[in-house]
Parts: structure tokens; sequence; C-alpha cells
């Protein structure tokens, strides 16, 4: 076999085996490509609670009174309302403005704030006997804990109320008999504040 011969011979060889090669690769990547496969999806939805507290229950609390005279008083009931998702746990505060003194002597220094819990006697009837649990009394001051505090956690003497759930509490605001003269005329405004937060994780 001359060498001509024996050189195509050996490039045909190489030749069939590229090919050859070739073929395979192309077998193997379409194999690789022929898998059994799967996928599945899942959604989730997250809402958050609510705290609320019923707005217009508790603006129905109405102890506004004129002519107020030593050994008078006011007594009213409120109706607090869980309207939101979560339980709450809240506190109630009383803030004083002395408007007018005319005599020298400020209202928020004599007047006596009570609260209790709803008539044990006539519960049906709220505050008609105003016996029941007392939860505060004394002068209402310039600021005053009625109970609890708006600070975050408990502790301090909140009320708790599950979700749509409510409770009554009788308030009574009282001008002792024994009021002098200084606090003749005088005008005093209070604001009271219902801070209402979440018992979970707090």
């Amino acid at each position: 076999m001359d060498e001509n011969r024996s050189r195509r011979l050996h490039l045909r060889v190489l030749a069939i085996g590229v090919a050859g090669l070739a073929a395979v690769s192309i077998a193997g990547g379409a194999m690789s490509m022929a898998l059994f496969t799967d996928q599945q999806t899942v959604n989730e939805s997250f809402t958050s609670g609510t705290i609320k507290l019923n707005a217009a229950d508790i603006a129905g609390l109405n102890l506004t009174v004129g002519n107020f005279m030593p050994g008078s008083a006011v007594t009213d009931d409120v109706v607090v309302q869980n309207d939101g998702t979560a339980q709450l746990r809240y506190a109630v505060s009383a803030t004083n403005a002395d408007t007018s003194s005319p005599n020298g002597g400020p209202l928020s220094d004599v007047l006596v704030l009570t609260v209790k819990t709803v008539d044990v006697t006539t519960p049906l009837t709220p505050c008609n006997d105003f016996d029941g649990t007392q939860l505060f009394t004394g002068a209402m001051g310039a600021t005053t804990a009625v109970f609890g505090t708006a600070a975050p956690g408990g502790g301090n003497g909140e009320r708790t109320l599950d979700a749509a759930t409510n409770e009554t509490l009788c308030f009574r605001v009282a001008l002792p008999l024994a009021t002098g003269n200084a606090y003749q005329g005088a005008v005093d405004t209070t604001t009271f504040t219902f801070d209402a937060e979440q018992t979970a994780n707090n």
C-alpha cells in the first residue's frame, strides 16, 4: 500500500469516527431533553387584624351639665365595644381644661370622678343603682389616669375585650357639698380618652 493510499484510508476512518461521535452526541443530547417533569404552585393570602373601638358608642357618654351646684352629681353609662377582629385591652384617661375661673377656683380641682362597672342590682338599667365594681374615684385634676395606661403592654389595670364583645361602664361626676364660693361660675371641659391596643404578642 502506497503512502497516499494509506493517508486517504486514515482520513476516511477519522471522518467516520468524528461523524459517529457527532451522532452519539446528538442522540445523547436528545435523550437528555426527554425528561419527565412536574411543577405545582400554591397561592397564600395574608390579612392583618384590626383593633377598633366603636366611636359612636363612646361618643354617647354624656356628662355635660350646667348650673352645677354643690352636692349635685351627674351619671351616665358608656358602652365600650370592640369592633375589631382581635382581642384588645384598653385604658381610660381624663384631661381637663379650666376655661373660666372668675372667682379663682379651677373647677377641676374639686370635681370628683367615680367610674364603676355595670350595676349588679339592675344591669339592664346600667347605672341606675351605681353599685358595680369601683374602678376609680378621685378628684379630676388637670390629667387623670382613670385606669390603665396608653403605654404598650398590660398589667397596669387595663380592661380586656374579645373581638365583637362589649362592656358597659358607669361614669359619675360630683361637685362636693363642701365646695366653696371660689368655685362659683367656673367652667371646666373634660376630655375622656379611650386608648386600645392589641393583646396578642404584647
